[in-house]
């Protein structure tokens, strides 16, 4: 999976997002604040077509209106402004079509901005761009990829408000829990991400571990110029990769894992790697 998947995208000729504090859409009045927060708000390089081709099956999508425009159209966010959803999905829904045995998780996680109209907007959008590929909610042990290709389906889409229940084909956010370390230290990450899983509910739902460091606003201030990619990233994701090789999938195990700029290192290549791990165990029990 990728973190922020959209944020290849973002626009810093845009206005700032309203997921940022009042103080910061007055200093981004400014073009060089939204430059500056480009490069701590971009978390990944590649478009949704590059990360699928790259082996990502794990979209982790926040999403808002634009206040005061005419109309209910829905954009990527991520401090500032990204692509139209519907592009994003209409990307994706091609990719699917020419590869009809591939699944993808859509976790659409954070709505800014939008009221009950903009939620329905952006579900009719949804259920247009992958029409009967969407898989409707189902107990989880029962969705493997044997299902999803006997029923044609391609699409799970998670989706983190009460609106769910309205329609049958929107998983509920608690399915798809990714709990959160929000630290700039390695080690403090590695060892949150073993304690959630072991923590991690044995039956009933999918799991995220968030490989990711977040900045903090000291990080951004002593580092404004480098952005998040040479100062968090780089330096920390080689760790990161080695406590990946080290996991085992299944219950209780690894399940999706998401980083961030999935292309500097074999991220994608290690993490379906571990598959292997479970095709052994098949071939001993059996």
């Amino acid at each position: 999976g990728s973190h922020d998947s959209f944020s290849y995208w973002v626009d810093e000729k845009s206005p700032v997002g309203p997921d940022q504090a009042t103080a910061i859409k007055r200093l981004a009045r400014i073009s060089l604040v939204r430059k500056i927060m480009k490069k701590w708000s971009v978390t990944q390089n590649l478009t949704f077509k590059e990360q699928l081709e790259g082996g990502i099956r794990y979209f982790d999508l926040r999403v808002s209106s634009k206040p005061g425009e005419i109309g209910q159209e829905i954009y990527f966010i991520h401090g500032l402004f990204g692509i139209k959803v519907w592009d994003g999905l209409k990307e994706i829904n091609t990719f699917l079509e020419q590869h009809p045995k591939e699944v993808v998780f859509l976790d659409f996680n954070h709505f800014y901005a939008m009221d009950d109209g903009h939620h329905h907007f952006l579900i009719n959008r949804i259920r247009s761009a992958f029409e009967s590929r969407l898989c409707s909610v189902e107990c989880v042990e029962y969705v493997t990829l044997q299902y999803m290709w006997e029923k044609k389906h391609q699409v799970l889409i998670f989706y983190h408000h009460p609106l769910h229940q309205e329609y049958p084909f929107l998983w509920p956010g608690n399915k798809m829990p990714a709990p959160w370390a929000n630290t700039t230290n390695v080690h403090k990450l590695l060892q949150f991400l073993e304690t959630t899983l072991e923590e991690r509910s044995r039956y009933g739902t999918f799991h995220v571990s968030q490989a990711i460091l977040t900045p903090r606003v000291k990080t951004i201030a002593r580092h404004l110029i480098r952005g998040l990619k040479n100062t968090l990233v780089h330096r920390n994701l080689p760790m990161i990769l080695n406590w990946v090789k080290e996991q085992k999938p299944g219950v209780m195990g690894v399940n999706i894992i998401t980083s961030d700029f999935v292309e500097l290192v074999d991220f994608a290549a290690t993490v379906i790697a571990l598959n292997d791990l479970l095709l052994e165990e098949d071939e001993s029990g059996s």
